[in-house]
């Protein structure tokens, strides 16, 4: 799990238009960079989070931010679940949950009763030469931004 103060892991994966992104395309470019981490493309918790993300794009592009969503699902469904919620940020595909290690936020979960290993649902924000500052584990889905902006 990463600390504050930790460097932002390096990373390379897919966007769901099938581009490479990598950590370097945010480390040093002069914004602040919020990459959250989700369960599933089109479920109730996820899709109010990245609502509410988008319907606060403004305030927090505004604040100087980079949004970022990472869960494993595949380009080609962060592509239709962009393209539905017309959210105006990158969704990354870490198919193989390498990145989702290196950050924490992956690891056991309870679901119906029982311990699964999945995506657990935090945030991450880095400054703008990509050191950790802060870590939101417990996420209120509904008003994700308010809690980033709060802080």
């Amino acid at each position: 799990m990463l600390k504050i103060g930790d460097k932002m892991p390096q990373f390379e994966v897919m966007d769901q238009d099938g581009a490479m992104v990598s950590s370097a395309d945010f480390i040093g470019k002069g914004r602040k960079t919020i990459i959250y981490f989700y369960p599933k493309d089109n479920t109730s918790g996820c899709t109010a989070e990245a609502c509410s993300l988008r319907d606060n794009y403004a305030a927090l592009t505004a604040a100087g931010y980079n949004v970022v969503g990472v869960s494993k699902d595949s380009a080609k469904s962060h592509s239709g679940f962009r393209a539905k919620y017309e959210l105006p940020f990158r969704l990354l595909a870490d198919t193989s949950t390498q990145m989702l290690q290196d950050f924490g936020a992956w690891g056991e979960k309870k679901m119906y009763g029982k311990t699964v290993l999945g995506t657990l649902r935090r945030t991450f924000i880095f400054d703008e030469d990509g050191v950790l500052t802060r870590i939101i584990e417990k996420v209120d889905t509904k008003n994700a931004a308010a809690q980033i902006l709060e802080g």
